[in-house]
């Protein structure tokens, strides 16, 4: 008799309460090239209320488990494994360059266990914890190969960064911080605001009852066309839509707006304007590599980071904790421990 496992499974697209935790979902056993994971944590991102929805243009195959990013240690070897044993600690990177994203196009780590191609094995420093690794990929690597691989804030720069509170939003503050930055954070309560504070930002500016860029404009002064006098250096923006020209307006003349995704709308309505008058630099950054995750638990063995965790959850309680990230409930991020 096959053995089975417990996962949290998306049978068809849907609202979150479309994914149902299954008690006797099969267990898997690696191939060549392949390892099986004992599953220690995985973490939510807004991208999986994408994959439960359901995204124009990417076919998910069902059932599947979903949560991209997960850390654990390896329990069993495929055929042809030397460079990994079992009892190794690793963090996963979700991208399977042949096959997609764990988590959509894979079963993912919302489960007891996870098959794992080799060459997405990170090794793991003996000080990380689980879900402070599993908290890393998506989030804290994108954040981190926004502002340091592509070398985009530094020191004494102005730095204003929207959805701030998020998984994404709060690797932006510390890492910004760590930069040498001034940082400006934007949330939705005075809460989150609070918390953002004690991370380190050094202002904090509620979006709901406070337009951004005229806080930032009334504070570091109206960009000039003629000069490098006032508006902030850097706006990093994840949500698009409505906030996009707004982002715009505030960034002084040869300033730099960062984009990796689009939260609330990937066709915001644009302003060319103010990219050629300012002379401003949007600059896209898509994912993270190998290199971005090691240099992050690097600072976390060195104490220099620490993940925000909001909770942590046991599979049971996963999709509350997946509803909390769409309804922007959330500060850090969402760990599930399978």
């Amino acid at each position: 008799m096959a053995e089975t496992m417990k996962a949290l499974v998306l049978e068809a697209h849907g609202d979150i309460d479309t994914l149902k935790v299954v008690a006797d979902y099969p267990k898997p056993s690696p191939g060549a090239g392949e390892v099986v994971i004992r599953v220690g944590a995985s973490s939510f991102n807004y991208h999986d209320v994408f994959t439960v929805k359901g995204m124009p243009g990417i076919k998910v195959p069902m059932p599947v488990v979903i949560g991209l990013d997960m850390a654990g240690q390896i329990v069993e070897l495929g055929e042809g494994v030397a460079d990994w044993h079992v009892g190794d600690r690793v963090l996963v990177n979700p991208l399977n360059r042949a096959k997609g994203l764990m988590g959509e196009m894979l079963d993912g780590g919302m489960a007891e266990y996870c098959r794992v191609s080799t060459s997405q094995l990170i090794a793991m420093p003996p000080d990380v914890s689980y879900a402070d690794a599993a908290s890393l990929p998506v989030a804290y690597g994108t954040a981190h190969r926004m502002l340091i691989t592509h070398n985009t804030v530094k020191a004494g720069d102005t730095v204003l960064i929207l959805g701030a509170s998020g998984g994404v939003g709060t690797g932006c503050v510390m890492l910004a911080k760590q930069l040498g930055a001034e940082v400006i954070a934007c949330a939705g309560s005075e809460e989150k605001m609070a918390a953002l504070k004690a991370l380190g930002a050094d202002h904090v500016v509620n979006y709901r009852e406070t337009d951004f860029s005229k806080w930032a404009i009334q504070h570091y002064g109206k960009p000039q066309r003629r000069t490098y006098e006032g508006g902030v250096d850097v706006v990093i923006n994840f949500t698009g839509g409505d906030t996009w020209v707004p982002s715009l307006k505030c960034l002084k003349r040869g300033g730099t707006l960062l984009v990796c995704g689009a939260t609330a709308g990937h066709d915001p309505k644009e302003d060319l304007r103010y990219i050629w008058s300012f002379e401003l630099k949007v600059i896209g950054s898509n994912s993270f590599y190998d290199d971005d995750l090691s240099a992050l638990m690097e600072m976390i063995q060195a104490g220099t980071l620490k993940p925000t965790i909001d909770k942590l959850l046991t599979l049971e309680e996963a999709a509350e904790g997946l509803r909390m990230i769409r309804d922007r409930e959330v500060m850090g991020k969402i760990v599930v421990t399978p």
